[in-house]
């Protein structure tokens, strides 16, 4: 979940999820990336006239003001969008949609669901009929009312027009601009209408909204086509302009740590006690779509819950191969992919592959750490069993 990386902070915050219900069809990793180098703090001091943790009441005043604007893009309404995509086959009223939901394999555990037979991965997954579960086949608001104006019926596609293992090869690679997993679907499912298979909570748990053999609306296009997992995080935002990244990561005595906004409580992490902190403690900067971005690195929990993840996604649907899109010098593409190298791309994508509009998971996401242990993982699973 992303917006244009130019004018994304704050005023293309409406657009975050502004074309993620269209039509289906098909996009190889390492981007230039680097550390800031900076001697000066991870978290940068407030500047002058504005007011950063401390200050006197006139310049708080300022800094209060300047956070209504720069509330994390989650928040904002987004625009609706257009669906293109083929018509879908006629919408299960609601109860059948609540009644499917129910039939589907409540047991949670370490196991994804995959056409309905489940596919162990060996990290903690939570499912859309599991107690605390997140459930896109609901057209009910999991929040509490969002109003008249809130989106009604259903917020994906039955099906996939095909057996997944032959429809399914790309897995889109998002982060959610929410922070949390909680946040992320409360703004997707209750204020947008859309889904994704998958969110990544900071903590490492895994929750699945709906079967991958269902159509989520999350990546344009490439619906049909996809798997979408939202990775929870704040974002990147360009080098030196004030950004969420200010508030959201503080230094304590073990370093830099993630603080959720007051109003988020825990943030509905599933660990007791977490403290989330980003795998390197300094801002990471490099290019997108062109553009100077600058990112604190997801957490070690999530990487390594990630990689089991696609491993498992690869072995359910062999088309997902685990490779991302490379270029010329061997490194992964840090633009959209034109429209006949997407098409005829199998594996795994950033959602920057495949949008010119999009910047997630950002340029502090490591495509190589989380490749090594994806294949690792892959390699166990398909390991026979004694």
């Amino acid at each position: 979940m992303d917006g244009r990386p130019a004018g994304r902070y704050p005023g293309a915050m409406r657009n975050h999820r502004a074309s993620e219900r269209s039509g289906e069809r098909r996009p190889e990793p390492a981007r230039r990336v680097e550390r800031t180098g900076r001697t000066e703090p991870a978290i940068r001091p407030a500047p002058a006239g504005r007011a950063g943790r401390g200050g006197g009441p006139a310049t708080a005043l300022a800094w209060a003001a300047a956070s209504i604007l720069l509330l994390p893009a989650c928040i904002a309404p987004g625009r609706r969008e257009t669906r293109v995509e083929p018509p879908p086959r006629a919408p299960r009223p609601a109860a059948e949609a609540t009644d499917a939901a129910a039939r589907a394999p409540s047991r949670g555990g370490d196991a994804i669901v995959v056409a309905g037979r489940r596919v162990p991965i060996g990290t903690r997954v939570v499912l859309w009929t599991d107690p605390g579960g997140y459930d896109a086949t609901s057209t009910a608001p999991r929040f509490g009312p969002v109003g008249p104006d809130g989106p009604q019926g259903l917020r994906y596609r039955p099906g996939r027009g095909g057996d997944p293992r032959e429809v399914v090869d790309l897995f889109v690679v998002h982060y959610d601009v929410c922070g949390t997993s909680e946040k992320c679907f409360e703004v997707l499912h209750d204020r947008r209408g859309l889904s994704v298979h998958f969110l990544l909570d900071v903590d490492g748990t895994i929750y699945q909204t709906l079967d991958v053999a269902e159509t989520a609306w999350h990546a344009s296009e490439q619906n049909g086509r996809s798997v979408g997992v939202e990775v929870a995080h704040i974002g990147a935002y360009p080098p030196g302009a004030p950004s969420p990244l200010d508030t959201w990561y503080v230094r304590d005595a073990e370093g830099v740590r993630m603080r959720f906004p007051a109003s988020y409580g825990d943030g509905g992490v599933r660990t007791p006690g977490f403290v989330p902190r980003p795998r390197r403690p300094e801002p990471v900067r490099g290019v997108v779509q062109g553009q100077r971005l600058e990112q604190y690195d997801f957490t070690v929990q999530q990487y390594d819950a990630l990689a089991r993840l696609a491993a498992g996604l690869s072995v359910a649907l062999p088309r997902i191969e685990l490779r991302v899109p490379l270029g010329p010098d061997g490194q992964v593409r840090d633009a959209a992919l034109p429209a006949d190298e997407l098409s005829s791309f199998s594996g795994v994508v950033g959602h920057w592959h495949t949008s010119t509009a999009k910047t997630d998971p950002g340029p502090a996401f490591d495509w190589d750490r989380f490749l090594v242990r994806a294949r690792a993982s892959r390699a166990a699973l398909a390991a026979p069993r004694p």
